[in-house]
């Protein structure tokens, strides 16, 4: 086994495999040698080799989404560490623990005009959780070191000096990636390398100094006051994001489920089911806003108490909704984020969601509300108004959508992109046992295809990701690596542009909206499914689709595509026709 001879390197190998963070993802570069080099060469870490830089962040990012443990990105210097923002932002905003370590130039090189340096610490200042910025060994490239940057031995003294180097880094690499651990955030350590970088050792001239990872403190506040309100309140909404399988237990779902005050609007990304659960919010809210009466429907749907938990709503509906009908009181319940995302949010409260319902349901008093009935006599009346339109209108993005979720097998992992994929996706239900994901944290289309990739590699159930066709070609650099399985799926819906924006208000006959907003093209999926040895199918009729379903989830020795082809000039159309229809 090799060790670079550069101590630093060798410090944060040895703070990674303490803290038992194994995945790493490499982008080649020559100022990361020394990095590059000690983790490939430690049995420990699995790496991956991802070319482009912005398709590696969101492959780790996917990775880390479903393992909610850290995972490395690496890269060399200069605008390489440019090209993570996207995925470190996403990261951010969605709490995931994404660990960046940029190799950077000496800092007396930088602001010189050497090669590929620019200004790289604190880059990600408003989207990071931790900024590590390391000092350069002196113990390395010694007489370099004195030539260019003398104060930094003092006296002379260089093991002296590469001492307190090594408590310093030490200390930011432990505060580093137990903030990435504690806070699921992502966290960015800059680490100047001088040259030579590719010098090796057969063993570690240090040991780091990483102290046992601490248990983060916890506390359980009293709830008996927020018990009282509760059972005290006949109209009571739960609303949930972006969250994990499993976050709620069966026994505080049923809870939910069959209190008759109580109405819980789940998001497809929730992961939460249950056949008394509101999953398509806006097929509530749609017909309510194009009603004779809507200040009267939304008063009979406005709540008196508003809890939410998980990350980011989707829905634009349910935002506009409470901005202007808002609650008596708004909790929300978990332990990292709060977002006052209504404009009355009244307490965060810091425990679990199992925890809280549990407390809400201890001492529960019988409700005479009939706040869900009513609103349940509205869902069952659209799921069959549904059934009847979808049978009655042609091959479309509604149509699509529709066939697509009703037809993935049992226990698949669906990663969805952003857009009008996501949406679509909110109007209809998806069976139990599929996982779903979405970069809700950002709501970009960036990163949507290599987040998906990288969420299939550490998931041993199959893959399905849905995209738009702006998304598929924006990130088309996704499929440029060796780590796409066989049993990887990915659906197309090819609208010949962005499809949104004629949903979005605006003027859309245009040559300007066609070329600027819609952004028209004639592309296909088929020439990069040769490229990349992906088996390429593709429907543009409700038969073809519906005939290709079965033989498109079936097992095969490659990874599969279909592009479903749509008419762009009638989706629109047939989407708010089909509120209309419901109402």
């Amino acid at each position: 086994m090799k060790y670079s001879s550069i101590p630093t390197a060798q410090s944060i190998v040895q703070h990674c495999r303490a803290k038992n963070i194994s995945n790493i993802v490499i982008s080649p570069g020559s100022r990361n040698a020394p990095l590059t080099i000690s983790f490939t060469e430690d049995p420990f870490f699995t790496c991956f080799s991802v070319v482009d830089e912005r398709c590696a962040g969101f492959f780790a990012l996917g990775m880390a989404q479903q393992l909610k443990q850290p995972v490395v990105v690496l890269c060399t210097s200069g605008s390489a560490l440019l090209n993570y923002y996207p995925a470190v932002a996403e990261a951010f905003y969605s709490t995931i623990p994404l660990v960046v370590i940029s190799a950077d130039r000496p800092y007396y090189k930088v602001g010189i005009g050497d090669g590929q340096t620019i200004h790289q610490k604190n880059i990600y200042a408003n989207q990071i959780g931790y900024s590590a910025n390391l000092k350069q060994d002196v113990s390395h490239s010694s007489e370099v070191i004195k030539q260019y940057a003398p104060s930094w031995i003092s006296d002379n003294h260089i093991e002296r000096s590469q001492s307190k180097v090594q408590h310093y880094n030490d200390v930011e690499l432990n505060n580093a990636l137990t903030f990435a651990l504690n806070e699921l955030c992502p966290v960015h350590i800059n680490v100047p390398f001088e040259e030579p970088l590719y010098q090796t050792q057969l063993q570690p001239s240090i040991s780091a100094n990483i102290p046992d990872l601490a248990e983060p403190k916890t506390n359980t506040p009293t709830l008996d006051n927020k018990r009282k309100i509760w059972n005290s309140t006949a109209k009571k909404m739960v609303l949930v994001g972006v969250s994990a399988p499993s976050t709620l237990n069966e026994a505080m779902i049923n809870a939910l489920a069959n209190d008759p005050s109580v109405i819980v609007f789940t998001e497809t990304t929730s992961n939460l089911n249950h056949p008394n659960f509101f999953n398509s919010i806006d097929s509530i809210i749609a017909p309510i806003e194009m009603g004779e009466h809507p200040q009267e429907g939304f008063s009979k749907l406005q709540p008196e108490i508003l809890v939410t938990f998980g990350g980011l709503i989707v829905s634009k509906k349910i935002k506009a909704f409470l901005r202007k009908y808002k609650p008596k009181h708004h909790w929300h319940v978990g332990s990292i984020n709060a977002n006052n995302t209504f404009f009355c949010l009244e307490e965060h409260i810091k425990v679990s969601v199992d925890y809280f319902f549990q407390e809400m349901y201890t001492d529960i008093k019988a409700s005479g509300s009939s706040y869900f009935t009513e609103w349940h006599m509205v869902k069952e009346n659209y799921k069959l108004k549904r059934a009847t339109y979808l049978a009655q209108i042609p091959i479309s993005d509604f149509y699509a959508f529709n066939s697509i979720l009703n037809a993935i097998p049992k226990g698949y992992l669906l990663q969805l992109a952003n857009s009008s994929t996501i949406r679509y996706t909110q109007l209809f239900e998806i069976d139990a046992s599929i996982n779903v994901n979405c970069n809700r944290g950002t709501s970009g289309i960036d990163g949507s295809t290599s987040t998906a990739i990288g969420a299939s590699v550490v998931n041993a159930n199959p893959t399905l990701f849905i995209t738009g066709d702006l998304s598929f070609f924006y990130d088309s650099n996704a499929l440029w690596n060796n780590y796409i399985k066989d049993n990887f799926r990915i659906i197309v819906i090819n609208n010949q542009g962005g499809g949104i924006f004629r949903i979005l208000p605006g003027q859309k006959e245009s040559e300007s909206f066609k070329t600027f907003f819609e952004t028209r093209h004639n592309l296909s999926a088929k020439h990069l499914c040769k490229m990349f040895n992906i088996e390429h199918n593709k429907a543009n009729s409700k038969d073809s689709l519906n005939e290709m379903m079965p033989r498109f989830f079936s097992e095969s020795d490659r990874p599969k595509l279909l592009e479903i082809e749509t008419p762009a000039l009638i989706n629109d159309k047939i989407l708010i026709d089909y509120f209309r229809f419901i109402s």
